[in-house]
C-alpha cells in the first residue's frame, strides 16, 4: 500500500482526529499516488495514523477513512459505515427524512446522502470517494431496499477534485417528484431540479421551533425556497402569512405546498428580490409581529469573508425595522466559516444600528441528523436563531 509520510512539525488537528491531510503537511509519498487511491498515512517517525484516499489534484492531499490498523477499506467497510449511521438516526427518531450521511461527521468525507422515506439522493464531492460509489449504492440496496436512488452531483466543487459535474439515475428511473412528510405536514421535493438535495432536511427541527411565537400573528419571510417555514408558521395558527423569494419557480412550489396543506387562504408567496423589498418596507413603515430571514450562504471562501458579514448586517438590519415592538426576528445562516460568535456578533451589530433591543428566545445548529463534531468547524455551520426584538 502506498505510504503517505508526515512532516514531523504538524498541526494538532490531524493527530487530535480530523481527517484532512493537506499536500503542505506532507514530508513524501511512498509509492501510487493515482487519484483515488487508497493509502496509508504515518507520523514522520513512521507510527501509523490511518487510511485513506489520495488526490494530488487537491489541496487536501488524503482525506482519512479510518484510524483503526485492523479496518481494511473495501466493499463490507461501507456497508458498516452506511448501517452504523442508520442505527444512529433511529436512535435519534430520524426514520422518515434525514440526512443519513454527513460527511466526515459520519467519517466518510466529502459524501452526502440524504434520506426521503424510501427514495434516495447522493453526492459524491471528492474523487476518492466517487470511486467507491458502486460500493455505496450497493450497501443502501441492502440495507433499505429503496425504490430508487438518484445522484446529484451538479456541484463546482467536484471539479477541484478533477471530476465532471453530472446526475442521473443510480438505480432503475423513477419520478423524481417526490413527497414527503415533515412535522405532520406535507411537502414536494423535486429531487432532480431543487436546490441541494432537492430540499433543506437541516432545519427540519428548527421548523418546529416557531410554533408558539406565530400564533396570532402576521408573519413574513424572506428568502422562502418552497415555504417550509411559512406553511410551518400557517398550521401552528399564524393570522397571515407572506413569503418572498426571487425565484418564480420556488414561488410556484410553495404555493403548491401551502395548498397541498390546506392554509392557502393565509399563506401566500411572491416572487420578488427580497433584498430590494425589505429595504422599501421599511421606508413604508410595515410591520409583522415575526419576521423570518433564511438567506443563501454569502461566501464559500475565506477571502469573501468580509462581504459575508456586511450581507448578514445589512439584511437582519432590514428585517428587524420590519418587527413591531415586542415581535420576533427568526434568522439563520448556513456559512460555515461564519461561527457561532461572530454571527451573533454580527446580529447585535445589526440591533444596535436598528436601535432595538434584543432578548434571545433559542439559538440552535442544525438538525441532529446533521452531526456535530465541536473540534471540526466544517461540521458546524448552521445558526438558528429566535430573538423577540423590542
Amino acid at each position: 500500500m502506498t505510504t503517505v509520510i508526515l512532516k514531523k512539525k504538524i498541526g494538532h488537528r490531524v493527530l487530535n482526529g480530523h481527517p484532512w491531510i493537506f499536500a503542505n503537511e506532507v514530508q513524501s509519498v511512498e509509492g501510487d499516488a493515482t487519484g483515488g487511491t487508497i493509502v496509508e498515512v504515518v507520523t514522520y517517525d513512521k507510527k501509523f495514523l490511518g487510511r485513506g484516499y489520495i488526490n494530488p489534484k487537491s489541496q487536501i492531499l488524503v482525506r482519512l477513512l479510518t484510524r483503526n490498523k485492523q479496518e481494511s477499506i473495501d466493499d463490507q467497510f461501507f456497508y458498516n459505515r452506511l448501517l452504523s449511521a442508520w442505527q444512529y438516526r433511529q436512535q435519534l427518531g430520524y426514520v422518515e427524512n434525514c440526512r443519513l450521511i454527513f460527511g466526515e461527521a459520519d467519517f466518510l468525507p466529502q459524501l452526502i446522502i440524504d434520506k426521503f422515506n424510501d427514495y434516495f439522493v447522493i453526492q459524491t464531492l471528492a474523487l476518492g470517494i466517487d470511486v467507491w460509489k458502486p460500493a455505496i449504492v450497493d450497501a443502501i440496496n441492502k440495507i433499505f431496499k429503496p425504490k430508487g436512488i438518484y445522484e446529484r452531483n451538479d456541484v463546482p466543487v467536484r471539479e477541484l477534485e478533477g471530476l465532471p459535474q453530472q446526475k442521473g439515475f443510480l438505480s432503475a428511473p423513477f419520478n423524481t417528484f417526490i413527497q414527503i412528510n415533515e412535522n405532520g405536514l406535507k411537502f414536494n421535493v423535486d429531487i432532480e431540479n431543487g436546490q441541494k438535495t432537492g430540499y433543506f432536511l437541516d432545519q427540519q427541527d428548527n421548523r418546529r421551533a416557531i410554533q408558539h411565537i406565530v400564533k396570532g400573528a402576521d408573519v413574513l419571510g424572506a428568502f422562502t425556497y418552497t415555504g417550509t417555514f411559512e406553511i410551518h408558521a400557517a398550521a401552528y395558527g399564524a393570522k397571515s402569512v407572506l413569503g418572498l423569494d426571487i425565484s418564480e419557480l420556488a414561488v410556484k412550489q410553495a404555493n403548491d405546498n401551502a395548498a397541498l396543506n390546506g392554509v392557502q387562504d393565509r399563506c401566500k408567496f411572491e416572487a420578488v428580490n427580497a433584498f430590494d423589498v425589505l429595504k422599501q418596507w421599511g421606508k413604508d413603515g410595515r410591520q409583522y409581529d415575526v419576521v423570518m430571514l433564511d438567506p443563501p450562504s454569502f461566501t464559500k471562501t475565506r477571502d469573501n469573508i468580509q462581504k459575508a458579514i456586511t450581507g448578514y448586517k445589512e439584511i437582519n438590519l432590514r428585517g428587524m425595522k420590519l418587527v413591531k415592538p415586542g415581535g420576533f426576528l427568526v434568522t439563520s445562516s448556513c456559512t460555515n466559516l461564519v461561527q457561532s460568535d461572530l454571527f451573533m456578533e454580527i446580529i447585535q451589530m445589526a440591533a444596535k444600528d436598528a436601535r432595538r433591543k434584543l432578548r434571545q428566545v433559542c439559538f440552535q445548529a442544525q438538525s441532529a441528523d446533521h452531526p456535530i463534531i465541536n473540534e471540526w468547524e466544517n461540521t458546524k455551520y448552521l445558526k438558528f436563531l429566535i430573538t423577540q426584538v423590542v
